[in-house]
């Protein structure tokens, strides 16, 4: 395991201000003062682990991501608990997850506990950036290709980092249903693609759909499959489910789409109530079907960002399609409390998802 040289940031942001930021926290646009930072090598392999004040980064013109696109990154977060406790949700899931997308990036692994000691350590020397109450610090593990050059070939150089970002609840003044564009025109990832990668490039070609989507006035973008334009995948950031009136549950099946560690906890406590979640390919055709014989009633998308979002509307070139109630439904408000619930330990957590930060 790495070794972790300490630097603390010599002018860190007071006290006060911090309080006053905090008043007011919205996404991803407040960091702490630190940042965690590993180098690789071919030569060296993984060196120089430390944390150290929050600083831009000094790189050559011809850095290989810059020309080339390596580059991955995770998403989480630390809690607060009402016992003062500062914890992490499945942090070994995305550490894992995180070295899938760097094999298929043909990039370097990071040991599991390399990756955890790096966001442990970064917490506990910004400890004070945790909010409390509805509040989270975002974390954001990110690797990119630094090596000089200009070849199609993968970097011998690359920097894994770590920063973090305290963030408000993602529905201000309480959870409320989303409208969804649904994409007939561009498409998210492709067989043999990098979909099941949580790299930058799928993020970058989900923009667009996303600008088109804002212009119809709608939240979030819906993909279908990039070959028959008919099955359901994924929104640009969110996993999503189906709830039926006769209590079961589908969400499409992985290969294609991102394994969402909030999206395999969904499932999981949907067990736990006996709800059948079935992964199975449904094509937007059947959904327009259900929701006409009215057998499709919910519908809710879920990720690290807003947890679990309701689905109030669908909306595509055709028209609009409203979802049962146009609400959020009662299988989606249950799901969605259980794991907040868990995840600010005010329920018990008995699959062992937690994991206390070291004070």
């Amino acid at each position: 395991m790495l070794q972790f040289e300490i630097v603390r940031n010599s002018s860190p942001m007071s006290e006060a201000v911090r309080a006053k930021a905090f008043e007011n926290l919205g996404f991803g646009t407040l960091f702490s003062d630190h940042m965690s930072v590993i180098q690789w090598s071919t030569d060296k392999g993984w060196h120089s682990a430390r944390v150290t004040a929050r600083a831009p980064f000094s790189l050559d013109p011809a850095s290989s991501v810059f020309h080339y696109a390596q580059e991955i990154f995770e998403g989480m977060k630390a809690y607060r608990a009402a016992d003062g406790q500062i914890v992490l949700f499945r942090p070994e899931e995305n550490a894992r997850r995180f070295n899938t997308s760097a094999r298929r990036l043909a990039m370097p692994e990071l040991p599991e506990e390399d990756f955890i000691a790096a966001i442990e350590k970064l917490i506990g020397l910004d400890s004070a950036w945790v909010p409390g109450g509805e509040g989270s610090l975002y974390l954001r593990p990110f690797m990119f290709a630094s090596e000089a050059f200009l070849g199609v070939r993968p970097s011998r150089e690359y920097i894994f980092c770590v920063i973090a970002s305290p963030v408000g609840p993602y529905f201000k003044g309480g959870a409320k249903p989303v409208r969804i564009w649904v994409s007939q025109d561009y498409t998210r990832a492709a067989v043999g693609g990098t979909g099941a990668a949580k790299c930058g490039g799928n993020y970058a070609a989900s923009l667009l759909a996303q600008a088109e989507a804002t212009t119809h006035g709608c939240d979030q973008v819906l993909f279908l499959d990039a070959t028959e334009r008919k099955w359901i995948e994924e929104l640009g950031g969110m996993n999503i489910f189906f709830v039926f009136k006769d209590g079961s549950i589908i969400t499409p099946p992985l290969g294609t789409i991102l394994p969402g560690i909030t999206r395999n906890s969904i499932m999981t406590l949907a067990n736990d109530s006996n709800i059948a979640v079935h992964e199975r390919a449904y094509s937007f055709g059947e959904l327009q079907a259900d929701l006409s014989s009215d057998r499709l009633v919910e519908a809710f998308a879920c990720g690290t960002a807003a947890v679990v979002a309701g689905i109030g509307e669908l909306t595509h070139g055709g028209g609009s399609l409203k979802i049962g109630t146009g609400e959020i439904g009662p299988v989606t408000k249950l799901l969605r409390e259980k794991l907040i619930g868990i995840q600010r330990k005010e329920l018990t957590d008995k699959h062992g998802w937690l994991r206390r930060v070291p004070a």
